[in-house]
C-alpha cells in the first residue's frame, strides 16, 4: 500500500479577507466563477458535484454540469426518475460543491431543490445536441440494465423513429433549481490556516457572513 503522509501542497495563489467580499455569495460566486472559466488548467469550471439523502440515511455524492445560476440558485438538469431525482423527492435538501484545484479555491453549498416550471425545461431540451436528447429518452437511468448492446440498440431504434422530427423532452427529465440557504467560500493558505467565508440566509432574507476557523 502506498504511504500519502508526505503528499504535501502549499497553498499560497491567493487571498480571502472581509474587505474584499461581496455582501451577496451569488455575487461573489459569480467573480470567482468567471475566475475558474478563464482560467487555462480548468476545462469545466461548472463541473459540481451534488450531494443527497438516500433512504439508508447516507449521502450519496456524484458529479453534474451546472447549467445556469441567478439570484435565487443554481440550476441543473437530470432525469427526475435517477437515483438522485428519486432521493430529491423524498428529501429536498442537497450540498453542492466547486473544487477548482489550479486556484486553491472551493465552495460549499447547502440548498433546498425545487423542480423548474416545464417550460424552462423544455426549452433547455430543445437547445441540447439531438445525441444528448436522444440519451435523455433512451437511457432508464440508475436502473439495472443487461448490458452496452441494450442501450445501443434503442438508441438506433430512435434515431429511426424521430428522423427528421424534433425529439420531444421526456416527463421524467428536467431541471432544478437549487435555492441556498448556506454557501462557504474556501481559499487555501499557508500553514493550513485557510480562509472560509460562511454567508448565511437569515429570516429576514438578508445574508450574514461570518469567519470560520479552518
Amino acid at each position: 500500500m502506498e504511504n500519502l503522509h508526505d503528499k504535501r501542497k502549499i497553498y499560497d495563489k491567493d487571498a480571502l479577507l472581509e474587505s474584499q467580499i461581496k455582501e451577496n455569495p451569488i455575487e461573489q460566486f459569480r467573480d470567482w466563477f468567471l475566475e475558474a472559466e478563464e482560467h487555462s488548467m480548468i476545462s469545466e469550471a461548472n463541473a459540481m458535484s451534488i450531494s443527497t439523502m438516500e433512504s439508508d440515511q447516507c449521502p450519496r455524492t456524484r458529479m453534474v454540469l451546472l447549467k445556469a445560476y441567478t439570484w435565487e440558485g443554481f440550476i441543473f438538469y437530470t432525469n427526475y426518475m435517477s437515483r438522485k431525482g428519486r432521493a430529491i423527492e423524498v428529501n429536498s435538501k442537497a450540498c453542492l460543491h466547486f473544487f477548482w484545484p489550479p486556484l486553491e479555491r472551493q465552495i460549499i453549498i447547502k440548498a433546498d431543490l425545487e423542480k423548474l416550471p416545464e417550460n424552462l425545461s423544455d426549452g433547455y431540451f430543445s437547445s441540447r445536441p439531438r445525441g444528448s436528447q436522444l440519451g435523455a429518452v433512451v437511457s432508464p437511468q440508475s436502473e439495472v440494465i443487461p448490458d452496452r448492446t441494450f442501450l445501443e440498440e434503442k438508441l438506433h431504434l430512435l434515431e429511426q423513429e424521430f428522423e427528421g422530427k424534433e425529439v420531444p423532452r421526456p416527463k421524467h427529465w428536467g431541471g432544478y433549481i437549487a435555492k441556498p440557504y448556506e454557501i462557504e467560500f474556501w481559499q487555501g493558505r499557508p500553514s493550513r490556516l485557510h480562509d472560509r467565508i460562511l454567508y448565511t440566509l437569515n429570516e429576514n432574507y438578508d445574508w450574514e457572513i461570518v469567519r470560520l476557523a479552518p
